[in-house]
């Protein structure tokens, strides 16, 4: 009765129209969430002593994220899937019971993006609360911007408490805000850049508002200022920041443009008067500064044991190619010798810069603040929450249902008179016994049982790559799908209806087209080791293109890709996770 009330409270509080089944989903989440041990509220929170000048411990911990899009665990198929709530709760939870901590969200945290299919707006609606009980309860987020994929149900699914200079009807924000850690007042600024939030009304010059918010801030005691930047490009949040002033820390989030986790620098870019990082999106980096507040101006970078390596290497790209251009320049007589000496004064200088790095690491300023950084993967050998991972599993269970309701209520894909539909391979086996009996040996006949192991059958996001004729006239939908489960003979070759009704004859039957692979599920966020040959050759064999596969000749094949991006990205598993 307890938790049906519950459900009934929280349904009247949230999205309009979400179903019973989705407000019980909702309920248990939230109750799995309160369970965890670091869910007080935030005026329970404590503000330790100042700590960090003796260099010894940071003042605080500031974490940042931008662009999750409503992601709460990555998919698991691929080789080394980033990204994982239950992985950033524990990062956070852990630093939390070391010391002070102060966490910030660029926006565009709750929905996938500013617009969401049909079929997916309940499950997303239910996530997003999940992630609302997630900010507010458990990570504890101080402030969270404002970005186009909150809007994706209006204001009404804003849900957050947002900071951001731009003015929307009917979502409440204000440019700034003062955060108290450890005792010290710190400013958090969120600033639009014209662009980059199309509901929004007309914007200022970014840099200019930047300035003004951020001295407003320090006018008002802010001893730091953090920005919360939502940019439609780098290059435009790079020219903003360069030109801003009185700003030390930007965190920038660019919606559709962010980055892929390979292409961020590892260490923040100085723009301006600020150490700028570009998260990637998903939740698959974690931004980490540990900052140490002294006196003195200015907020310098100290390396630290964590971002040595990757200066190191920054250091030695640099050295090799000055080393290369002085050898060039000794051979060409008319090279200018200022500008040798020069080249010759700066590599000096690297080299003693790494020699430095390589005996202390840590390179602490004689005065002023100053941080250790680290842009964290979220992979999977990191530990688990406990209670995030229940929560997880409750999600899925939930949505599972509520997906399964609306499906089943839902009208069939209509199937146009004459038209082919899908049969099933028990149809295809009458006929192909030899194909079928290859068939069963690969992984496409293992597609369902994949999914279905770890309770995935009833999520959007994963079926679809896991059955056949997925929402086509006479396909599987997620609520019909039983004898079309795995990926069959229908998914390359086309709906085999007409075929079996004619006894048989190639003119029914399509051959696979040359990108429906690559184009419909081998892609690179749900298949990283894919190409193209490789794994044409697990599934032509005899019985099933003999002579197509002998055509491939010998190589890798995709289970041999597969092993070993498993391998390279490593075995381990973190502590408290699922397998």
């Amino acid at each position: 009765m307890g938790m049906r009330m519950r459900a009934e409270g929280v349904k009247a509080l949230c999205f309009p129209g979400v179903s019973a089944i989705a407000a019980g989903a909702i309920a248990v989440i939230c109750v799995l969430i309160g369970a965890c041990g670091g869910c007080e509220p935030k005026s329970t929170r404590t503000t330790g002593g100042a700590g960090g000048a003796d260099g010894t411990r940071p003042t605080f911990t500031l974490f940042a994220l931008a662009d999750l899009r409503g992601e709460i665990e990555p998919c698991g198929c691929t080789t080394d899937p980033w990204g994982d709530m239950a992985r950033t709760v524990k990062v956070v939870g852990d630093a939390r019971a070391a010391g002070p901590v102060m966490m910030v969200d660029a926006g565009s945290t709750l929905y996938a993006g500013a617009e969401v299919p049909t079929h997916l707006q309940a499950s997303a609606k239910l996530k997003a609360e999940l992630i609302a009980s997630i900010y507010e309860q458990t990570l504890r987020v101080d402030a969270v911007a404002l970005g186009e994929a909150d809007l994706a149900f209006g204001t009404d699914g804003v849900r957050l408490p947002r900071l951001s200079n731009a003015t929307v009807p009917g979502v409440e924000t204000k440019p700034w805000k003062l955060v108290e850690v450890a005792g010290h007042k710190l400013g958090v600024v969120s600033v639009v850049h014209p662009g980059a939030l199309a509901s929004a009304a007309a914007l200022p010059d970014p840099a200019a508002a930047m300035s003004e918010h951020a001295q407003a801030a320090r006018a008002a005691g802010a001893e730091l200022v953090v920005v919360l930047l939502q940019a439609p490009t780098m290059k435009d949040a790079q020219r903003a920041l360069t030109a801003a002033t009185r700003v030390d820390i930007a965190i920038v989030g660019l919606g559709e443009a962010a980055p892929e986790p390979e292409k961020i620098s590892r260490r923040p870019e100085r723009l301006g008067t600020a150490w700028t990082v570009f998260p990637a999106a998903k939740g698959q980096t974690l931004v980490r500064f540990d900052i140490t507040l002294r006196a003195g101006d200015g907020l310098a970078d100290a390396i630290g044991p964590g971002a040595v390596e990757v200066a190191l290497v920054a250091l030695d790209k640099e050295i090799a190619t000055i080393t290369a251009q002085l050898a060039a320049f000794r051979t060409d007589a008319s090279a200018d010798a200022a500008f040798v000496a020069r080249k010759e004064a700066e590599l000096a200088a690297h080299r003693a810069q790494r020699a430095t790095l390589q005996a202390a690491p840590l390179q602490v300023p004689a005065s002023g603040s100053y941080f250790t950084f680290d842009l964290m993967p979220i992979s999977k050998a990191l530990a688990c929450d406990g209670a995030m991972v229940a929560a997880k599993v409750a999600f899925d269970q939930e949505t599972g249902k509520a997906n399964l309701a609306e499906a089943a209520a839902a009208p069939p894909v209509p199937v146009a008179k004459g038209q082919a539909v899908f049969v099933g391979s028990e149809a295809c086996a009458n006929c192909h016994k030899p194909a079928m009996e290859f068939w069963k040996t690969t992984r496409h006949a293992q597609a369902w049982e994949t999914i279905e192991k770890v309770g995935k059958q009833f999520q959007y996001d994963c079926v679809s790559c896991h059955v056949t004729g997925w929402m086509q006239p006479g396909g599987s939908t997620l609520a019909a799908n039983e004898v079309l489960r795995d990926v069959q003979c229908e998914t390359c070759h086309g709906p085999g209806s007409l075929h079996v009704a004619a006894g048989g004859g190639k003119a029914t039957m399509r051959a696979p087209a040359e990108d429906l692979c690559a184009g419909q599920c081998h892609t690179p966020e749900h298949s990283d080791t894919f190409e193209r040959s490789a794994y044409l050759r697990d599934i032509l064999g005899e019985g099933h293109g003999a002579a197509a596969r002998q055509a491939l000749g010998e190589g890798p094949t995709g289970r041999q890709l597969r092993a070993a991006g498993l391998a390279k990205a490593g075995a381990a598993i973190g502590k408290g996770c699922p397998k």
